[in-house]
């Protein structure tokens, strides 16, 4: 079985999206044997942004990495994503990589029924983090929306979000946050893919 762990936040080792999406990695590779891990640091090793010279793959180098994000994610049985709140909505440095693997005739076709996503049988889970209280029915969340819209699209609807509220309230909110979030990942998130 094989694991793709992303991380997108900016914040390196500050960041509660990384500490949590360790912390799903760590459980996985305790409780599946043989598991295989591949990171990929979006923050650290950005993605170039998708542009018309992207798409003409004028760049070899460019295109090279494109492939190896696609094999990456393609390979993948199950995918962890950090995903942080910025200004609303996730980092670009994920909506990047998102635009790597979001392909037609490789992860999504259009058929005169809509949209097929060709990318199913994979489970997807989000540590996502919010620095206030962005509950995802608040109207003000466009980070959990978004993301399940974009696996549901792919084809992939196993999607489980461990989400950590108020990290920016106060240390206090912050450390329980953290912990039930941990808590969540050691007791309640199923493994099954």
């Amino acid at each position: 079985m094989k694991l793709l762990h992303l991380d997108s936040s900016i914040l390196g080792t500050h960041s509660a999206s990384r500490e949590l999406g360790a912390a799903v990695v760590a459980r996985w590779q305790r409780d599946v044997r043989g598991l295989e891990v591949v990171h990929r640091d979006l923050a650290a090793n950005p993605l170039p942004h998708l542009s018309g010279a992207s798409l003409a793959q004028a760049d070899a180098d460019e295109t090279a990495t494109a492939a190896a994000v696609m094999d990456e994610f393609l390979a993948a049985d199950v995918i962890v994503v950090g995903a942080p709140m910025y200004n609303f909505g996730i980092p670009s440095q994920l909506k990047a990589w998102i635009d790597r693997v979001a392909v037609a005739g490789k992860t999504f076709r259009y058929t005169a029924e809509g949209p097929q996503g060709l990318a199913g049988g994979k489970k997807v889970i989000v540590a996502a983090t919010y620095g206030g209280m962005h509950p995802a029915d608040s109207g003000r969340n466009f980070v959990e929306p978004y993301l399940r819209q974009v696996f549901g699209f792919l084809g992939i609807d196993d999607v489980e979000f461990v989400s950590a509220e108020g990290l920016s309230v106060s240390p206090e909110q912050r450390s329980r946050a953290i912990l039930a979030a941990r808590a969540q990942i050691d007791a309640e998130l199923p493994l099954a893919a």
